[in-house]
């Protein structure tokens, strides 16, 4: 039962719903009254949410998630260069960390005009189509890059990069700089630029500023994603 569970929990990535029984049951290849069954153990405990005849993910689970150590201290770590990259930069920050192929945001800052931008807090996102996920998969090992690149590379717009070559010289050209580039390939109308973050040689997570493709200024916005990634590496390697 609880892997049956998990699955209908599962059904929620990336977007957490909400969904109808009939397509929760359609998603997990579940007989319909296991899922109602189910579902409704799982709105008891506080991991759903029913509204109407649609269910999206509890709080509960938003609650417990935020408590997962590793994630808490490096949330609370990062939020000063955060709030410092929103205030030199006044567009739309992100914190995220890898889980295996994708990248999940653990903390997101936007002014009053927010992008339209499918991020949100504890989501996930394919690694090779956010600035984040590609400052991440980097500098996480050979083993993984080639992993990434002999599989099917995801598509969340037309401009996320299926070629495994162009990513790879992508990768390469992150690596030398420090930076990655992300042009409209999560969400139209939206370019990003993101650096990691250091914990000794690892890259434990990253940084970085999503901005409408008018007013994408890599050079304006470089030494302020820059200077923030290198100031939380700084925190995270005098925290050991």
């Amino acid at each position: 039962m609880l892997d049956k569970a998990a699955d209908i929990l599962d059904c929620f990535r990336p977007s957490g719903g909400p969904y109808r029984l009939s397509e929760l049951s359609v998603r997990t290849g579940l007989p319909k009254p296991t899922v109602h069954r189910l579902a409704a153990d799982l709105v008891r405990l506080g991991w759903l949410e029913r509204s109407g005849t649609r269910y999206r993910l509890g709080a509960k689970l938003f609650e417990l998630g935020s408590l997962v150590p590793h994630r808490l201290d490096l949330r609370e770590a990062a939020l000063p260069f955060l709030q410092d990259l929103f205030e030199a930069t006044r567009e739309t920050v992100h914190l995220g960390i890898r889980d295996g192929m994708e990248v999940v945001y653990l903390e997101r800052i936007h002014g009053h005009e927010a992008l339209r931008l499918p991020s949100r807090i504890g989501g996930s996102l394919p690694l090779t189509c956010t600035g984040v996920g590609k400052a991440l998969l980097a500098f996480s090992g050979a083993e993984l890059t080639e992993e990434v690149l002999a599989g099917p590379l995801p598509s969340l717009t037309p401009h996320s990069i299926t070629d495994p070559d162009r990513l790879r010289m992508a990768l390469e050209k992150t690596r030398v700089s420090g930076l990655a580039y992300e042009e409209q390939e999560a969400a139209l109308g939206v370019s990003c630029i993101a650096a990691p973050v250091f914990e000794g040689g690892t890259a434990v997570a990253a940084l970085s500023v999503a901005v409408p493709r008018s007013r994408f200024s890599p050079a304006q916005l470089a030494p302020a994603v820059r200077t923030a990634a290198l100031g939380l590496s700084r925190v995270l390697r005098g925290a050991h």
